[in-house]
């Protein structure tokens, strides 16, 4: 069995239960060195094949899998944050389900929860965003398709956690401002949850040259939205005690034990 484990953002902790008991039992061990803390992959068991992919092609991994496959071993694949997020696992299970190999898929904190959490921040606040878009912008890697280009997404006005794009952050702040205004809070976290984690707090009008003076060119996301600093906001109905739901259908009176 092949199984793509999402390891967190970075805090060796962060990684769920499942995944890290997966690798502690998983005699070939592939990950992402340049993402994945050494502490998670140290969890492998003694003797184990622990091998960095980040140097290799998706034949040789591959190659890896198949070969530990053909030996009965599970594969512990360890990919940065969750899987499902930028973590080109679609590319290897299309080839491990043409090679008729297993494989399951264990969910990981992904990098804009670790964020939200270092910035003490709720993304979903009422009458201020309540809808959240994970994207990136085209840069070196793939093209956007369909419609997915930032202006589109930034006339929404949802909260936006923008992957993959701090090089490009002079293009993001040209294109949301129009939309967002040049006062909009926007945040910056390099690392999320690694010891040497960074927060840039700006506005969409000065963030980038914030970010140019602290010489940020990887590995950091951008949050963007008035729920980084929303001012008065309205409480959520879910606690209101006016408002009734299954579980607080009706208030039961209390009775006082017989004698």
């Amino acid at each position: 069995m092949i199984h793509f484990i999402g390891a967190g953002p970075g805090a060796p902790d962060l990684i769920t239960v499942r995944g890290l008991n997966l690798i502690r039992s998983s005699p070939v061990c592939l990950f992402a060195g340049s993402l994945v803390p050494e502490a998670v992959v140290a969890e492998a068991p003694e003797g184990a094949r622990v091998i960095d992919t980040a140097s290799m092609n998706l034949d040789e991994i591959m190659g890896e899998m198949e070969a530990a496959h053909a030996k009965g071993q599970d594969v512990a694949r360890v990919h940065s944050g969750d899987p499902s997020l930028y973590g080109a696992i679609g590319e290897q299970i299309r080839r491990l389900e043409a090679a008729g190999i297993p494989y399951d898929i264990v969910p990981g904190v992904p990098a804009f929860a670790a964020a939200a959490a270092t910035l003490k921040t709720e993304l979903t606040l009422p009458d201020v965003a309540q809808t959240v878009i994970l994207t990136r912008t085209a840069m070196k890697s793939s093209a956007m398709p369909n419609a997915e280009d930032l202006a589109t997404l930034g006339a929404s006005g949802a909260t936006l956690a923008i992957h993959l794009s701090v090089r490009n952050m002079r293009h993001v702040v040209e294109t949301l401002t129009p939309h967002y205004g040049a006062d909009c809070p926007v945040a910056v976290v390099v690392r999320a949850s690694w010891p040497d984690e960074e927060v840039i707090r700006g506005t969409l009008g000065t963030i980038a040259a914030m970010v140019r003076a602290a010489k940020v060119t990887r590995t950091a996301l951008i949050l963007v939205g008035r729920v980084l600093d929303p001012g008065a906001f309205t409480d959520s109905a879910l606690y209101d005690p006016a408002h009734r739901h299954l579980f607080r259908n009706q208030k039961t009176p209390r009775h006082e034990p017989s004698a």
